[in-house]
């Protein structure tokens, strides 16, 4: 063992890694509580890590300025370090000479949203119970924190499947397209199978937004055409849109697919809309660190394989 490796083990030896994870959100999203909410750890807890790190560094790190905190001088070299040293440490664990899915007992870790799960998840379930007996597949719930920190998240977890638009340099792969209609009440008789330009604007209308910097592509789609929809209600939520809807004068916005779906249901049916409200390309997006291991590469087929089974709207 040379001398500068027998060094880093002992100060390695003395560490608790864990602390690294934090100290790299805690630089990153410059404050406890998003850091927090990032990593899915409560408020205290990441306070008690930031106050082990201060010790460790004998520094700051973090200095509130009026409502928010900046980073001092030896925070911002950290920064840059524990970035490179979080991607070599998920190289090395992450990689595998050999996966085999039948023998494997790995969990796999994927954020979709509820319309994504309804559309995706049971054909994917289906493959990897046949593929991969042993293999789990944890589904979470996909929340706009999630989304904002997903470079952050995805360090831990497997996959988020969410619409181009909201993340950027990261890897990913197109899954599937979709585009969106409009549902109303089954029993709503005034508005036939088409809705007009009136009654998007004269209507109460229910959608969701996907972001919360931002609307969905159908209603920019929609304002670019100079129809401005009167939005009642707004939920984070595509599959709480009918149960606002049913049994009242609203219009809801959905992604075609799921209003086929929920339009078996028979309290609501879908309509179409009178403009164009683009394309919704829903793609599955991972961590750089996970991009040559092999599970992660057969996990990531199995995701592009059951996409293939959505149909096309």
């Amino acid at each position: 063992m040379t001398q500068a490796t027998g060094n880093l083990t002992n100060i390695v030896s003395r560490v608790d890694l864990n602390q690294l994870v934090s100290l790299d959100a805690l630089l990153r999203e410059r404050s406890v509580t998003k850091a927090a909410a990032a990593l899915g750890l409560t408020q205290p807890a990441l306070s008690a890590s930031l106050g082990r790190l201060r010790r460790y560094f004998n520094d700051d790190l973090l200095r509130r300025v009026g409502n928010s905190y900046e980073l001092t001088p030896l925070a911002v070299l950290l920064a840059e370090r524990t970035t490179t040293a979080l991607t070599a440490a998920g190289e090395v664990f992450r990689s595998q000479t050999r996966f085999d899915p039948v023998e494997s007992d790995r969990e796999f870790q994927l954020y979709l949203s509820d319309y994504a799960t309804s559309v995706l998840a049971p054909t994917l379930a289906r493959l990897t119970r046949v593929e991969a007996p042993h293999v789990r597949v944890r589904i979470r719930q996909l929340t706009v924190t999630a989304v904002e920190n997903a470079d952050t998240v995805l360090r831990e977890h497997d996959g988020m499947v969410v619409p181009h638009g909201f993340i950027e340099n990261m890897p990913n792969l197109d899954l599937f397209r979709d585009t969106y209609t409009c549902l109303v009440s089954a029993d709503n008789h005034v508005i036939g199978e088409e809705l007009t330009a009136d009654d998007l604007t004269g209507t109460p209308m229910v959608t969701a937004y996907m972001a919360s910097s931002g609307g969905n592509t159908a209603l920019r789609h929609l304002r670019m055409a100079g129809v401005e929809p009167h939005l009642e209600t707004v939920t984070e939520s595509f599959l709480t849109v009918p149960f606002l809807i049913a049994g009242t004068d609203r219009i809801g916005l959905v992604p075609a697919l799921l209003a086929h779906r929920i339009g078996k249901l028979g309290e609501v049916r879908a309509v179409a809309c009178p403009f164009p409200t683009g394309e919704l390309v829903e793609a599955l997006w991972w961590h750089r660190t996970q991009h040559n291991d092999q599970a992660h590469r057969w996990f990531r087929d199995a995701v592009r394989r059951a996409a293939t089974t959505v149909p096309a709207d």
